[in-house]
């Protein structure tokens, strides 16, 4: 190693200059380079086609074909479950229908043995009160016949009564029991 401690040693400095080489403008713009950097431009864009073509775009492609692969079969599978769902919702559609025809049924079928106990019923106190109505009838009618028959009395002794108040004399019941009886009958 050399000792550097103050003065630099030669060739080993920085340099801003350059040192003449280049005697003119930026070298893309000269054109004693033109044919050169055409061919490097074609050379890689031919390397960048190729690495495009037989890696980038078999793995995009991949990609896109696994995607649109992905979609068909979502697509599939929603359509399934969407058929599957309106299947369901027919076989619901059609126990309702068929559960409220049933509930009809029965509300029916209990509404007419509601009525036929209600007849039963009305039948059985209309039975009742025309046995009431028939002894009751029997009843005035016993009632009746004894009011007749002590009304023949009654008239007999009103007669006598208002008679003797009349005249003053007490009539005689044989006379006044015959008068009675012509009146009643008729």
């Amino acid at each position: 190693m050399a000792e550097s401690h103050g003065t630099p040693a030669k060739g080993t400095g920085a340099h801003t200059e350059a040192d003449g080489g280049h005697g003119g403008g930026f070298p893309p713009f000269e054109s004693s380079t033109f044919a050169s950097q055409l061919v490097s431009l074609v050379i890689a864009f031919v390397a960048l086609y190729v690495i495009v073509s037989r890696f980038a775009l078999p793995r995009v492609e991949s990609v896109i074909d696994a995607r649109q692969n992905a979609i068909e079969g979502d697509l599939a599978a929603a359509q399934k479950f969407k058929d599957e769902s309106d299947a369901a919702l027919k076989a619901y559609e059609t126990e309702l229908a068929s559960a409220r025809t049933r509930a009809q049924a029965i509300g029916n079928e209990t509404r007419e043995k509601l009525n036929a106990a209600a007849e039963a019923e009305r039948k059985t106190l209309e039975d009742q009160l025309a046995a009431k109505l028939a002894a009751a009838e029997k009843q005035i009618a016993s009632t009746r016949e004894a009011a007749m028959s002590n009304v023949r009395g009654i008239a007999a002794d009103a007669a006598g009564a208002i008679v003797q108040r009349l005249t003053g004399v007490l009539p005689d019941s044989k006379a006044v029991s015959s008068a009675v009886d012509a009146s009643l009958k008729g």
